[in-house]
This record gives structure tokens, sequence and C-alpha cells, in this order.
């Protein structure tokens, strides 16, 4: 499944969770998914957006939980589905408001119970979408300086190997010069 369609399944779980339970499950979702896209940006993304990539799979595999989560034993991760980032910028885009719903709604869970150790699951787990999302933001802005960069170059005549028409020779040298 494409990711953008995959983050808009898990936004809409997620809207309709209801219960801790289900809430912590959605957010193991979350971060699941989070660590698929960021191996899929790291292996056959934009090159500038691999180094990141390669950091949000990191987070994500931590934020993942615990191999005792429930949703961990059965083996139901909705990221196994993902067969493409069609588009990478709207995906992190949405992948970036799926973390933040996440992380939301971690907080009302933290918020509500008296269990201590759920609570601090919920805090590793608000931490994790947290650093995801600031991955996210930090390729989201790349995505931005590089868009900023290519229409200044076209602003200013310029393709993207130099003066419109110039022929380059050896070493990126325009032909016939010094």
């Amino acid at each position: 499944m494409e990711a953008e369609r995959l983050i808009g399944v898990s936004r809409r779980a997620l809207a309709q969770s209801r219960g801790t339970p289900s809430i912590m499950a959605e957010a193991w979702q979350a971060q699941a998914l989070a660590q698929a896209i960021g191996d899929r940006l790291a292996a056959s993304g934009p090159k500038e957006l691999r180094g990141e990539a390669r950091g949000l799979s990191e987070i994500g595999g931590r934020g993942s939980g615990a191999p005792d989560h429930p949703v961990m034993r059965t083996g139901v991760a909705r990221a196994a589905q993902l067969s493409e980032v069609a588009d990478p910028r709207a995906t992190l885009t949405g992948l970036g408001a799926l973390l933040g719903e996440v992380g939301m709604a971690l907080v009302a869970v933290a918020c509500d119970t008296d269990e201590e150790s759920l609570y601090w699951q919920c805090i590793e787990a608000i931490d994790a979408a947290d650093e995801s999302l600031d991955r996210v933001h930090g390729m989201l802005r790349r995505l931005a300086e590089q868009d900023r960069e290519r229409q200044h170059d076209l602003e200013r005549g310029r393709g993207p190997d130099g003066p419109r028409g110039a022929v380059r020779g050896p070493a990126g040298s325009a032909a016939g010069q010094p």
C-alpha cells in the first residue's frame, strides 16, 4: 500500500481508538510506520534525505515497543503493507501529522493513568514520537531548501548543470573556457 494511503488508515484508526490499549497499539503502529518509511527513504529516496531517513528508521524502531507488546506478539504491523513512497514531501507531511496526533493521544493517556509503569511507557513513546517528528521536520526543511535552490538557479538563468546553453567539458568546466 502506498505510504500516504497507509498514513491515512493509521490516522483514522488512531482517531477511532477508545481506551488505553487501543491508543497504545496505534502509537506502536505509527512508530512502526515511521520506521518503515525511514527505511524506504534511506534506501531509495532523494539523496539529500537519506541520512535523516536512516535516523527516522532508528528512532521508529526504538519507539515500536517491547517484544511483549500485544501488537508485536500478533505480528500485525500495518507498516508491513508499505509498498512505495510515491511523493516523499506529501508522505512526510502526513507522517508528521500522524506523529503529532499520536503525541497528543499519548499525553492524554499519561495524564489519565494512575499506573506508574503505564505513565512511563507513555512518556517514552511520547519522546520517540517527538524525536521522529523532529526528523520528519528536518527532512521537510531539506526538501524546501532544495526547492529554493532550484528556484534561485532558474531565476538566475542557470540550469542544474550551469548557465543555460553552456556546453560542459571535462571536470565540469564550460567548453572553451580557460
